[in-house]
């Protein structure tokens, strides 16, 4: 089997694939797109990290492509999609970097309140600023924690070795599991109200685009302190710079940024800003770490069809993988869209299978749909090794049911999500040998393509309403690239499904919101 090591990674993992009887090694660092294009076709195995991006192109010349391994926990350089419907295995090292990325957190908060790197160049700049530069102590001040996974709950537990008082806030994690873990559970209002620090640790979504804001700046305590050591982009930029100016936030240390590097950016201009070049990860334990876990990764699927860790595929031998890999792809995007149109915490989660099966154990389906559905809101360790664990943790009731008979297709998916607030269901088939198409939301029948930027729009039936959705849309240049119509079964309202070029921002929803035979419109992303 032949791996190829596209970017740079320890000598530890290098070694190891050196070692293995079976596998041939090559180390390539440094390949524009087109010269792996060239290549990649002729390996069986890829070794990554950032630099390298997976795409939709490189992906189709990979004819001989088996498995990726990213040593490291971000997979933004890898098209998950493409991968899962080539039948390539994504696995990531999530515990490689944890506690490093933790340890960092903490580092740029230490930093920040003693005042550090000013002092530094103060110093040799022949300055002794000693009043200018007064700090503060972080003991018996209140640390709040935005996101309770790997490294938020190992920052928390840093900031309580320092006599911190730890609040947490992760609308995804039980309460009983926070407080048992021995730190308090707060809502965000209550976190942005009483916190002196506020640290971050969520993945980079939908959801958490933007979180910090200039709403949320407002109702925090004057003069926090705010670290990002998780991902550029969960900070609005020029909300914190707006905040900084005013004093509303005595500090920031940022690790990360929306683009990287950031060049001349407003926020570097402050003295009251310390800054990093994406550090979280960069220790010597680390990079060893994630290196030797990719290594054995890669060669323990290559070499003996063992998935450890993967983020697009269950613990299954690649044989059995091929033959379930449609209704994994179709599963996933049905638990990746419930969550989008859900509300409220979900408690229950159904999946039922229908109609003629291959006869296998359909566990991995379920655990894709499971896997994809709490991606959309916990943080990035969620894979497919450990979604039912985390879905137990969370207070989550897994039900799977098998029945015969799947009415006109020759099989159906059901899967319902009932959370506090209400329930949902979709249904979901293969058409040919590997089409997925969406054919049931909840009362309404219809067939959806599972991809893309879409819009569910809930009308009144009655002339006029689809097409003064589409003037709303053509005023604003947004093109209509499909457009799926179901109907309930008393004719008295319609779900239209549209998928769209670009997606439709919320100034455009809310227009459309307003026609009058318009109920409501959700937009996401599959």
């Amino acid at each position: 089997m032949k791996v190829l090591v596209s970017d740079k990674m320890g000598d530890a993992g290098l070694d190891i694939f050196r070692n293995q009887e079976g596998i041939e090694l090559d180390v390539k660092v440094g390949l524009s797109p087109d010269e792996l294009k060239e290549i990649i076709g002729q390996y069986d195995g890829l070794a990554i990290r950032s630099a390298t991006k997976v795409t939709k192109e490189i992906l189709d010349a990979a004819k001989n492509l088996k498995v990726i391994a990213r040593a490291g926990i971000g997979l933004d350089n890898v098209d998950i999609d493409e991968a899962t419907k080539h039948g390539v295995a994504v696995m990531n090292t999530p515990g490689g970097n944890t506690v490093t990325t933790a340890e960092h957190a903490i580092a740029m908060m230490m930093a920040l309140t003693r005042n550090i790197p000013r002092a530094t160049m103060s110093m040799k700049a022949g300055k002794w600023e000693k009043k200018l530069l007064q700090g503060r102590e972080v003991r018996n001040k209140v640390f709040g924690v935005i996101g309770f996974g790997n490294i938020g709950s190992i920052a928390a537990g840093l900031a309580k070795g320092l006599q911190m008082k730890v609040i947490v806030f992760d609308p995804n994690i039980s309460q009983e599991h926070i407080e048992k873990a021995g730190f308090d559970y707060v809502t965000l209002d209550e976190l942005y109200a009483q916190a002196d620090y506020i640290t971050i640790h969520v993945p980079k979504m939908d959801g958490t685009i933007d979180l910090l804001d200039a709403e949320a700046f407002a109702k925090m305590k004057d003069g926090v302190m705010v670290i990002n050591c998780a991902r550029g982009g969960i900070i609005n930029e020029s909300a914190l710079y707006d905040a900084i100016v005013s004093g509303k936030v005595a500090g920031a240390a940022l690790d990360v940024f929306s683009t990287e590097p950031p060049g001349d950016h407003p926020l570097l201009t402050l003295d009251q800003v310390i800054a990093t070049p994406h550090l979280g990860a960069s220790t010597l334990e680390a990079q060893t770490n994630v290196s030797v876990a990719a290594a054995n990764q890669i060669i323990a699927y290559l070499l003996h069809d063992t998935v450890i860790n993967a983020v697009n595929v269950p613990s299954v031998t690649g044989e059995i993988l091929k033959q379930l890999a449609p209704f994994i792809y179709l599963s996933g995007k049905m638990g990746k869209m419930l969550a989008q149109i859900t509300k409220g915490g979900v408690k229950e989660v159904n999946i039922e299978y229908i109609g003629k099966f291959p006869d296998l154990d359909l566990k991995p389906v379920s655990v894709s749909g499971i896997k994809d559905m709490l991606a959309q809101f916990v943080q990035h360790e969620v894979n497919s090794v450990n979604a039912i664990s985390f879905a137990n943790e969370m207070g989550i009731k897994i039900t799977e049911s098998t029945s015969q008979e799947a009415g006109n297709f020759l099989n159906l998916v059901r899967m319902k999500v009932v959370t506090d607030i209400e329930t949902n269901i979709l249904e979901g088939t293969i058409f040919g040998k590997d089409d997925a198409r969406i054919v049931r939301i909840n009362k309404f029948r219809l067939e959806v393509i599972p991809e893309g930027y879409l819009s569910l729009i809930h009308n009144v039936d009655k002339p006029g309403s689809i097409g003064a959705m589409g003037t709303t849309l053509g005023k604003h240049g947004i093109n209509i690239a499909r457009m799926m119509v179901g109907r309930e079964d008393d004719g008295q309202r319609n779900i239209i499904f549209l998928r769209t070029d670009t997606p439709v921002p919320p100034e455009v929803v809310k227009e459309i919101e307003d026609l009058d035979l318009v109920v409501s419109m959700a937009t996401f992303e599959l």
